[in-house]
């Protein structure tokens, strides 16, 4: 197994990673294999996957039914484009039970290969929908600082951080970003909740007007800003977002592609935060990472808009060549299935109140700036300024990360803040069991030479 670490440091280049680190010293670890919440790297070592992945293994690993699934599937039908309609039965059965379970009043699903691409799709569907209604000012799209809504072209765009853009030349003239909905790193000295969100009300209505409410498009949320650190919005954020919203007649796109299928302890985030979407984003848990795929959940607007430019053009000129593929659809058709027949919806809203509880305990620690927490993800903020030696932050941020392996954690570090989205079929005794590893790290860090 040597071997092939050497031949990942010389002939891979891994996304959202140093490359440069990576080129002279390798991975930071090598997986083998994985059951349930654990993963085993090629020297023995267990480590529990607290970040599921990338914020996508829903299931865990070793799933034998969706083992199953993808064998069967490609047995009976390896491939078939979704290009010139055609069809075949898992892909169809799928977008039936999106649109059943959907949020809002759906009517059909386009399937992509990932949330990026999905996200891509959604803009240019709303731009093809503005075009063929007369409408070719409504370009602009609202959307957070810190957020994140993917790494392809468009989508990049969208994205919030900086490090998606830097050196890039990402376009994006068309966004207009507005402040991350999160009190404790964005609100003001001496301002409570209510005011926070009358705020960052008053600045979506500002920037709507300044901008014309005829060249917006669409506003893009994320339910929780994963990638962007766990950041949860206060509660009456996104009624107050769609009390601005709603008379300009301006739509609101959620991406649900972390927060969909359990993840805030309720099916969807939306619910959660009380969002009422106009379109959907989904993809990660849809298929528990078991195989990629994607899915944008449309209304009757954009529904009428694919028919309407078929209409005049002859066809619907956007998709991919795997988009819909039946193997990957009848993967994600049985996740949604054993979500049901296993309760796994009614399992992550009990685990919810335990890994929240666990969470805000940490908050007392003395490395630990803040703590927070809901359904099934949470993050944990860490304070540079602590003791006579105070950390530097970037330092900081990469020993708790080396510190979380050798604990047997695989975490995900935004900055400071460690974010943590473990499968959702963790139970009580592995969340204890999580944390608790947490906790060592921070205690060595609390001691440990700058």
């Amino acid at each position: 197994m040597a071997r092939v670490v050497e031949k990942d440091r010389r002939y891979v280049l891994h996304p959202i990673t140093d490359a440069a680190t990576h080129a002279r010293s390798g991975p930071s670890i090598c997986v083998v294999s994985g059951d349930g919440i654990y993963v085993e790297d090629i020297d023995g070592r267990r480590y529990v996957e607290a970040s599921g992945g990338a914020w996508c293994l829903a299931l865990g690993h070793g799933e034998e039914q969706l083992v199953r699934a993808a064998a069967g599937q490609m047995r009976k039908l390896s491939y078939s484009p979704g290009f010139f309609g055609r069809a075949c039965e898992p892909v169809a059965l799928l977008a039936e039970r999106l649109t059943a379970m959907a949020p809002f009043a759906a009517r059909r699903v386009l399937f992509t290969n990932s949330g990026s691409e999905a996200n891509d799709t959604q803009l240019r569907l709303l731009w093809y929908a503005n075009n063929l209604r007369g409408e070719p000012q409504r370009k602009k799209v609202l959307t957070r600082h810190r957020a994140y809504h993917g790494s392809s072209g468009l989508s990049a765009g969208l994205t919030g951080l900086p490090v998606f853009h830097a050196d890039f030349n990402i376009p994006d003239s068309f966004v207009r970003r507005l402040t991350a909905p999160h009190l404790a790193s964005e609100g003001v000295p001496g301002e409570d909740e209510a005011a926070f969100v009358s705020r960052l009300r008053d600045e979506l209505k500002d920037t709507i007007e300044a901008e014309g409410p005829e060249t917006i498009a669409a506003f893009f949320a994320e339910p929780v800003m994963a990638a962007g650190g766990v950041l949860i919005p206060p509660k009456g954020y996104f009624p107050a977002m769609q009390e601005v919203l709603d008379p300009y007649d301006i739509p609101l796109v959620a991406d649900e592609v972390v927060t969909a299928f359990g993840r805030t302890g309720a099916v969807w985030g939306s619910d959660t935060m009380s969002v009422r979407p106009s379109s959907l984003t989904l993809a990660k848990q849809l298929s528990s990472a078991y195989l990629p795929i994607g899915a944008v959940v449309v209304g009757e607007d954009l529904e009428a808009a694919a028919i309407e430019g078929s209409d005049r053009h002859g066809v619907l000129g956007h998709g991919f060549t795997y988009g819909g593929h039946p193997v990957c659809a009848a993967v994600a058709l049985r996740t949604l299935e054993l979500f049901d027949e296993r309760d796994v919806y009614g399992h992550a809203e009990a685990m919810s109140a335990v890994f929240e509880q666990r969470i805000l305990q940490l908050a007392g620690h003395p490395l630990v700036a803040a703590a927070e927490g809901i359904g099934l993800i949470g993050a944990i903020e860490l304070d540079p300024e602590v003791g006579v030696d105070p950390w530097d932050p970037a330092l900081l941020s990469k020993h708790c990360v080396d510190e979380c392996m050798r604990e047997g954690l695989l975490v995900r570090q935004a900055g400071l803040r460690t974010c943590f989205c473990p499968p959702l079929i963790i139970d009580a005794e592995q969340i204890d069991e999580m944390f608790g590893r947490y906790e060592r790290v921070l205690d060595r860090l609390l001691t440990a030479g700058r």
